[in-house]
């Protein structure tokens, strides 16, 4: 999961008028929300991986110890993209190196690594006299340099390489701290991850795909699952079950999927259109909606707000569009809530990492029907799961 902060796209024109009817526009009703701690910004780097697990994290110690945590996104990339250019130069570089990367990626560097506080290392950005994090450089100068590695013609290689890569990880990112001090008492990483409150064996990633047996586990083939990090396949009903259950049972979720649908809304929405349906409401007939441009058709389709039909999401079109491509990989965010808008429709309440971008300040608002379609897996806790569920996965 990779996606760049869409404040990145291009801007909406002051003077394009608003499309959507005041009767449409969503009124909604919080049903459940969560404790979650505050809205960050990942800015111009693919590390919405690290923003939305680390959130859902600070959720898990907030609720296990009533404490609030602000842990560090960059210590946990800093470590990450060194494990992944040592894997690339072990793959002879057929093995992706980018920015994007999965809840897993963060579990497991905590656990091999520990974690630091923000504060501990210099705020993203800073290093290079930004204020927010930017990768472009800090990749322009990496990718290069790993593939002038992995793809290297020499029949051996010195491990030197780790030092000139670490050197420009640490010129960007900041140095990992081996020590710190937090409020007095000083830490390594590794012990101020065990002091957190939570155990770190209790997550699980979930999933719903047919092409592997149910109540098994298996690896999500996606390219940034790049460690074959193993998630619980279930069936699709019960992953919502799962999703339900951990929100009124007062946990988040660490989501991953796709938002490059149409129905994924610059305004805060999340809607799985069903455009067919939708093409009528909105007046064009076939023949028009073919001339329109792309954005025309969104802004059509945005038109419609909470009216807007949605597709019936199961599990056979969830595998067809995984098979195809069309759901995709794209974003990490946090699941902490559920709301109702003004005609009954439940949606999730979801924390992003774009800052408090959007009409909801950073808050997006996704139909049950966008996250069952379009969910790729999350982290969960587990005591989180439903008890007839854990019994099938024996949890």
């Amino acid at each position: 999961m990779a996606l760049i902060g869409l404040l990145a796209a291009a801007p909406v024109s002051a003077a394009k008028k608003k499309a959507k009817a005041p009767d449409n526009k969503p009124v909604f009703t919080t049903i459940k929300a969560n404790h979650i701690t505050s809205i960050k910004d990942q800015n111009r780097s693919g590390t919405c991986w690290a923003y939305s697990t680390l959130a859902f994290f600070e959720s898990e110690i907030l609720k296990a110890t009533g404490k609030t945590y602000d842990l560090c996104e960059m210590f946990v990339a800093n470590n990450d993209y060194m494990d992944r250019a040592i894997l690339t130069v072990r793959m002879h570089g057929d093995s992706q190196f980018s920015q994007g990367g999965s809840a897993g990626d963060v579990l497991t560097i905590i656990k091999k690594n520990g974690i630091c506080p923000e504060d501990a290392m210099p705020l993203p950005g800073t290093p290079q006299g930004d204020s927010l994090a930017n990768f472009n450089e800090f990749f322009s100068v990496m990718e290069p340099y790993v593939a002038a590695v992995s793809k290297s013609s020499a029949k051996k290689i010195s491990r030197q390489w780790q030092k000139g890569l670490q050197g420009i990880i640490d010129a960007y990112l900041g140095q990992k701290p081996e020590r710190f001090t937090y409020e007095g008492k000083q830490y390594t990483p590794k012990e101020f991850a065990g002091s957190l409150g939570i155990d770190w064996n209790d997550y699980v990633s979930i999933t719903s795909y047919t092409h592997h047996p149910f109540y098994t586990q298996f690896a999500v083939e996606v390219q940034d699952n790049w460690r074959w990090d193993p998630s619980w396949n279930v069936p699709m009903d019960e992953m919502m079950r799962i999703i339900d259950n951990a929100i009124e049972q007062g946990y988040t979720i660490a989501w991953g999927g796709d938002v490059s649908e149409e129905g994924f809304t610059r305004k805060g929405l999340g809607i799985a259109y069903d455009v067919k349906k939708a093409q009528a409401l909105t007046g064009s007939d076939a023949a028009r909606w073919l001339k329109l441009k792309a954005d025309e058709k969104k802004d059509k389709l945005d038109s419609l707000g909470v009216n807007a039909p949605e597709i019936v999401a199961t599990q056979e079109l969830r595998q067809e569009r995984y098979d195809n491509w069309e759901l995709t990989d794209d974003h990490g965010m946090q699941i902490f809530g559920v709301a109702k808008d003004q005609n009954g429709k439940e949606y999730y309440m979801v924390k992003n990492s774009w800052g408090e971008y959007g009409d909801y300040k950073g808050v997006w608002y996704m139909t049950k029907t966008y996250v069952a379609a379009n969910t790729m897996d999350f982290l969960v806790n587990k005591k989180a799961i439903p008890a007839d569920i854990r019994k099938k996965l024996g949890l």
